[in-house]
Order: structure tokens, then sequence, then C-alpha cells
């Protein structure tokens, strides 16, 4: 009801003074955002978030594993990750995902599902050759969140990655549970990772750590991973060596004869179309210079799904398959660890 607009008599007044002075004052409003460090600079997001966009499979693995599937409003890139996903976090979660884009999606696609916040990260979906930037994507009114992974080195430099790789997903894992409001189950993916991490450091170690390829793609020259990407992490978990330990970027590329000098002891492989195993197998069976390598003649090879090499919790099982695997090539003391899984594609 609206008051006439007159003076109040002053008893009336006085009393009025009292009730608003002992009354509660009235409760500020929910915040509807919150604001995260993503690649160094402070970011805002609707929060919680209730339409997000998530390209990869690594990245939807983060989300499934924050119990945020129904945060998602459509995904991309997951066709290939569907059954690791699907064994890992169960078929009900991931057949639920509306996938929009077998591979990275176009903008156009990305706007049609008028999502309120984007997943993605550079080479993970984000690029300017197809338009699709976290710039780009601000200007339309949609949140970006790039992968820490795959963070830009300053000075507008092309090559990726600015912290450890372990960090990197700790804090995604962080950020995102604070964007979906899963913050307790963020909190709980990343101690149930470190404990597993604690565990695999503190098993036997070689005297030496045997170096180890990672084989992602490729035939004239190798695609491979250097020390800002996943699977340095990985590696140095499972009691390995990164034969490109020295490399300042994440996936990157490198020539045959940097293959053949680092002289791993065993190749790890990245099951990745259109490239089947059997036929990088092949081509290392083949090449001059590779096929005498130890490694190579002995058949010391394990093939691991795309979604347990790039950023995300699936790390972790990664780590502990391929420690596995260098206990039976006798590269590495036998220990306790026993995977939860056997992910390797034969």
């Amino acid at each position: 009801m609206i008051r006439p607009r007159h003076v109040l008599p002053a008893a009336l007044a006085a009393a009025a003074l009292l009730a608003g002075c002992s009354s509660p004052a009235p409760a500020a409003p929910a915040s509807t955002t919150v604001t995260v460090t993503n690649c160094e600079a402070p970011a805002e997001f609707p929060a919680p978030a209730t339409k997000v966009f998530v390209n990869d499979g690594n990245l939807i693995s983060m989300m499934l594993a924050l119990g945020a599937q129904d945060s998602i409003v459509a995904v991309s890139s997951l066709q290939r990750d569907a059954a690791t996903l699907s064994r890992h976090y169960g078929a009900g979660p991931v057949d639920g995902l509306k996938q929009v884009a077998p591979e990275y999606p176009s903008l156009e696609t990305v706007l049609a599902q008028s999502p309120d916040v984007m997943v993605a990260g550079w080479n993970y979906g984000y690029s300017e050759t197809k338009n699709i930037t976290p710039a780009g994507l601000r200007e339309r009114g949609i949140a970006p969140y790039v992968l820490t992974e795959s963070c830009r080195q300053q000075d507008g430099q092309k090559a990726r990655g600015i912290v450890d790789p372990w960090t990197a997903l700790r804090d995604d894992l962080t950020n995102l549970g604070a964007i979906t409001g899963k913050s307790e189950q963020a909190a709980a993916v990343n101690a149930d990772i470190e404990a597993r991490l604690a565990a695999l450091r503190s098993a036997p170690q070689p005297a030496t750590p045997p170096t180890v390829f990672l084989y992602d793609s490729g035939t004239d020259a190798v695609y491979s991973s250097g020390r800002f990407g996943a699977p340095e992490g990985i590696l140095t978990a499972a009691g390995a060596r990164n034969a490109l330990a020295d490399v300042e970027d994440t996936w990157t590329e490198v020539s045959w004869e940097r293959v053949a000098a680092s002289n791993p002891a065993a190749f790890l492989f990245v099951d990745y179309p259109p490239q089947t195993f059997a036929q990088k197998t092949e081509v290392l069976r083949s090449r001059a210079g590779i096929r005498d390598l130890p490694a190579v003649q002995q058949g010391r090879f394990l093939n691991l799904p795309y979604a347990m090499w790039t950023s995300g919790p699936l790390n972790v099982d990664a780590a502990e398959q391929i420690r596995k695997a260098l206990e039976g090539w006798q590269l590495v003391p036998a220990s306790g660890i026993t995977p939860k899984f056997d992910d390797a594609v034969r």
C-alpha cells in the first residue's frame, strides 16, 4: 500500500524510527556471478552457470567428474571419447549429453545453443581462423573459460602453457567447480588425484627414469608434447622422463631426427584419428633410423585414448596405467600401484 504524502504525527514517526532500527536489514541479493583467475587474469562468470557449451573429451571429463552434466547445454568433439568417458563416469551421464558437432564447432553452432558459458581452449576449440575466440564470445554475451593448459604465453606468443600440468588441472577443476556450483565436488576430485599422485611418487623409482616418447600423430614429422603439456605431468608421475621435457610448449611438432636422438625406451601413443595405432606402429617399424631402436624392436608400445592425454582428471588414470606398463617392461621397479581401469586401445 502506498501511504499518502504527508507528515506523520511525532509519536507515529518516533515509533516508525524505532521499528526501523530494531528490524533486521533486508538481506543482500545472492551473488549471481563468480570471478576466478583464468590464464592469469580475473574472469567473471554467471554462477551457477546452467547453460555451458563444452568442447573436447578432456573438458567434458572435467564436467562429468564434478557431477555438473546437468549444467551442460551442448558438447562438441565427444564421439571419439564417448566409450572412455562412459567407462569412467557411466553411460547415463554421457548418453545424456547433446552433441551438436562431431569435431570443433563453428561459431554459428555455438551461438545456436544460446550458452551463457563456453569451456574450450586454444587448439581445443578456440581458434582465430574459425572465428571462435574468448574476446569474440564476450562481445556476444558468452563468458569464455580457457583450458589452463592451453593458455598462451606472454607477449602474444602462440606457444602455450604457463604452469605445471598438475597445477593447471587443479586450477581448472577448482574454477569449473565454482562456476557450476560444484566446489565441494571439485575439492573431492582434486583430493583423490593428489592421493593417487602421492602413491605414484612414493613407489620405488629407478636410478635413472626411462625416457619415453609420446607419438600423437604424423608421418613426415611427429606431433608430440613438451614440458607444459599434460603428458609431462603424466609421464613424470609414472616414473618416466618425457623425451621432449626441454621443449617449452604443450602440444608441438618435432622431426624424426629428434625422435631417433632421444632413443626412447618405449613409445606411448595417443589414440587419435584418423591415424590408427596400427598405422603408427607401421610407421615406426618401417622408418630408417627408427625401426632399429630397441623400443621398436621389442614392441614396447602403449596406446591410450585422447581424453587421457589431454589435460583432465583422467590424467592420473593414464599415469597409473603407464606405471604398470613400465613395470611390465622392467623399466621401473615393481610397485603396489593398481590401476582402476584398463583403457589401452589395442
